[in-house]
This record gives C-alpha cells, sequence and structure tokens, in this order.
C-alpha cells in the first residue's frame, strides 16, 4: 500500500480544519497509508524585512527537511508550481504508484512560503492556484483531491 505523507509548517487549532483533515483521512485509509507531520512555525513581525522572512523561511525549512526521507518523492505545494486538473493529478500519482515510488510527501509551507533548500529537494511542485490559501485550508484542499484522485483510479464515481 502506497504511504501519503503530508508535511506542513504549523499547528491547524481549529476544530474544523481538524473534522475536515480527520473525514479525508478516515476515507483514504482504504486507499493508502497516510500520515501527517507538523513542524513548528515562526512568528513573522508585521512589516519584516526581507532578511528576516527569508530567516523565517530557512527555520521553517530546515525543520521540513529533517521530516523527508531518502525514499520519500517529494511535491511541494507552490504557487509557481505546475498546474493540474484532477484527472491530470490522478494519473501522476497512479504513474509514481506503478512506477515503484512507496512514499509520496506533499509539503505545504507556512505564510511565507518554503525556502531556497526546501524547494531544491523536491521533485516536483505543484500549484493549485495563484492564490495563496492558509496551510490549515490548504492541508483539506489538497486531502480532497488526493481521495478525489484515489476514487478516479480506481473507476470509481466522484462529483464533477
Amino acid at each position: 500500500m502506497i504511504e501519503l505523507r503530508i508535511l506542513s509548517v504549523g499547528r491547524s487549532k481549529e476544530k474544523y480544519w481538524n473534522a475536515a483533515v480527520a473525514e479525508y483521512a478516515k476515507r483514504l485509509s482504504r486507499y493508502c497509508k497516510l500520515s501527517f507531520a507538523e513542524v513548528q512555525d515562526e512568528k513573522t513581525p508585521d512589516q519584516a524585512s526581507a532578511a528576516e522572512c527569508r530567516q523565517i523561511k530557512e527555520l521553517e525549512g530546515s525543520r521540513l527537511l529533517k521530516q523527508i526521507r531518502e525514499k520519500d518523492y517529494v511535491i511541494a505545494l507552490a504557487i509557481e508550481g505546475e498546474m493540474l486538473d484532477s484527472v491530470e493529478l490522478s494519473e501522476r500519482l497512479s504513474r509514481l504508484m506503478v512506477t515503484g515510488s512507496s512514499s509520496i510527501a506533499f509539503v505545504i509551507g507556512g505564510s511565507l512560503g518554503l525556502s531556497d533548500e526546501v524547494l531544491k529537494r523536491v521533485d516536483k511542485k505543484l500549484s493549485f492556484s495563484r492564490m495563496t490559501f492558509p496551510h490549515q485550508m490548504m492541508r483539506v484542499i489538497l486531502l480532497e483531491q488526493i481521495y478525489r484522485s484515489f476514487r478516479i483510479m480506481n473507476n470509481e464515481p466522484y462529483h464533477k
């Protein structure tokens, strides 16, 4: 069974996001082994300088890199990444599983994005939009699309 890992900066404190994540984790349990790793986020001061922002991204990035394993195929959620529709995402995930990737790690950055070091480690950059979303919401959107991908792969109905 494929292992999917969701690595993210910051913790979700809101019950409604946690409930949504739990629901998709339950749905996905029949298709994959799913795990989560949350690393501490850094407080970004108002009107932080470019140097402060870079330092914050580097700190968060080093924490994320400690969670990434050698065997992980790493997909970063990044605005500059490739945009796919649901069927294309399903096909990509299916291809990865067929070609022997047994562990796929999705990486969600903090409010400032991902550090250059993390982006150098990734195998693929994926964008859901040119807009910025809170990391708590992005987890739910990502899990919904992964669930949809497995439904498509298994020729099961899904809402269009």
